[in-house]
């Protein structure tokens, strides 16, 4: 993921609300969210080609996705796959804050990530270029190519259109709205992450539109506090039209803490 919106804690309805967008090269081959033939508590997305994903569920109870930390000065083309740390949450039957405490102690070995993870009683998050992991408090956050709510203009625009659907009843339609937004920040607020403006200038909307590479879905995971789960993912052609969109029901269990 390239951008993660979400609301914990903060909507009578929904324990978790979380409005994501996959920004990828469309070559690199990948299947939409299904439950997984080998893994079948697993409800996610998954990259064929390390067969790790992005954001899931584990039906045992937990919630875990990821962005990549953006600074091409430091990438390792030989690290290991990030996705693959998200497939591990969703398999492991370790409690989430000791799976994270020990993650510390090999985390250098992976290109620069952003980890939120749930157990349904807690949420987390965690980057391997940020310290400690960190327990987040009720509230709207957003999370890019850097740290957890670093002050990008789509993570701050994301965040506002957030908060005002929160105060009220809303149709998760609204919140794949909320994720197609295609326009660029103005140059004066955008971030330099070493990659040059014209670049900059393409990954600062929500919504990427390729050629080559952009916002390959978008997924909206909407969770009560009994477990109660929507997962929808909107999946997108090269070109920026619609593929499809696929929903899911299905209840959560309680994951070791």
């Amino acid at each position: 993921m390239c951008l993660i919106l979400f609301a914990w804690q903060a909507h009578p309805e929904y324990s978790l609300v979380i409005a994501a967008n996959r920004d990828e090269y469309f070559h690199r081959p990948a299947a939409p969210a299904h439950f997984w033939p080998d893994r079948p508590h697993i409800l996610a997305g998954r990259d064929l080609e390390q067969n790790g994903t992005w954001l899931g569920v584990d039906t045992r109870g937990r919630i875990a996705a990821l962005t990549n930390f953006r600074n091409p000065a430091e990438r390792n083309a030989a690290a290991p796959s990030r996705g693959l740390l998200v497939s591990e949450l969703l398999d492991t039957s370790q409690p989430t804050e000791s799976y994270l405490d020990g993650l510390a102690a090999s985390d250098l070995q992976y290109n620069g990530f952003n980890l939120l993870v749930s157990d349904r009683r807690t949420l987390w998050h965690y980057s391997n270029r940020g310290g400690a992991a960190e327990a987040i408090a009720p509230g709207v956050h957003g999370l890019s190519n850097h740290l957890l709510n670093t002050t990008w203009p789509k993570v701050e625009t994301g965040k506002a259109r957030l908060r005002q659907l929160m105060r009220r009843e809303f149709d998760p339609t609204e919140i794949l709205g909320l994720l197609d937004d295609t326009s660029i920040a103005a140059d004066d607020v955008m971030p330099d992450t070493g990659i040059g403006l014209e670049r900059e200038r393409k990954l600062s909307a929500a919504r990427i539109v390729g050629p080559g590479y952009g916002t390959r879905c978008s997924t909206v995971l909407l969770v009560r506090p009994n477990g109660e789960t929507e997962f929808i993912e909107r999946t997108f052609l090269e070109d920026g039209g619609i593929a499809e969109t696929a929903s899911f029901r299905l209840r959560l269990g309680d994951s070791p803490a």
